[in-house]
């Protein structure tokens, strides 16, 4: 079984994987940690699930928080006995990456990248909805084109609260109205539907700059993270949420750089 850690800004997630099967999952929050405290962590999480550290054959890990990185990477050697791969310089992914700079991409797009073109075989657009909202962008060939980042659904929640006098914080929601009757729903429609109008836009933009580019015919749109349940039921333009898109795109990494 394959152990994959995503770290990001907000959570962490880990995965035990039995080839792209997630066999279990957990979320924690993403905070500092003593490797230690994290080994611990680990451990506590796979006998939870009836797992001990001899049934983790692997690891991969991919992080955006270089403070962290440190910290897991190191759990993973002391507690498991387990040398991770982290994504990265020199890692191969088997995708070109046609950006002005290939090394400032984010890990977590390439992954996510690498496991939505597999899942269609096809040009597609991959959204994470995470601290930020991503949209990447592969052609009908596999080829890695840029794509979009967005503030998140949270942030964005959490600065109309920060950055105005009266307006309470409110809990993320869908509204059936778009007309609301008091402070708090007329909040919360215009957070939820107007964050709605944002991902359909710019995923529309993509899809309709991959076409016009001649980079695809026909292209998939597939989102993940978090609130990709909550946001991508109302965007007509996602034809798919796969909460798992992350943690197969890890195991497709492993197995190109790591799997005999």
């Amino acid at each position: 079984m394959l152990l994959v850690i995503d770290v990001g800004n907000t959570n962490m997630v880990f995965g035990a994987m039995d080839d792209f099967e997630v066999k279990h999952r957990w979320r924690i929050s993403t905070e500092s940690r003593t490797t230690d405290e994290m080994g611990l962590l680990l451990l506590q999480l796979l006998k939870h699930k009836g797992l001990t550290q001899e049934d983790i054959k692997g690891a991969c890990i991919s992080c955006v928080v270089p403070s962290l990185l440190y910290t897991v990477e190191k759990a993973c050697r002391r507690y498991l006995k387990l040398d991770p791969l982290v994504v990265g310089k020199g890692v191969r992914t088997g995708m070109r990456v046609r950006t002005d700079n290939p090394r400032e991409v984010g890990a977590d797009r390439i992954v996510n990248a690498m496991a939505a073109y597999k899942k269609y075989n096809a040009a597609v657009v991959a959204i994470d909805f995470g601290t930020a909202t991503t949209l990447d962008c592969v052609n009908a060939q596999g080829d890695y084109l840029g794509g979009a980042i967005a503030p998140g659904f949270r942030i964005s929640a959490d600065a109309l609260f920060l950055r105005t006098a009266k307006l309470p914080k409110v809990e993320l929601e869908k509204t059936e109205s778009v007309i609301g009757k008091n402070t708090i729903t007329s909040m919360q429609t215009g957070l939820y539907w107007g964050y709605v109008g944002l991902v359909d836009e710019l995923a529309r933009r993509c899809k309709s700059e991959l076409i016009e580019l001649g980079e695809a015919n026909v292209v998939h749109c597939v989102a993940t993270g978090g609130l990709a349940r909550l946001v991508g039921q109302s965007c007509s333009e996602i034809d798919d949420i796969d909460d798992y898109l992350t943690l197969r795109g890890l195991v497709l990494l492993y197995e190109r750089n790591l799997s005999n």
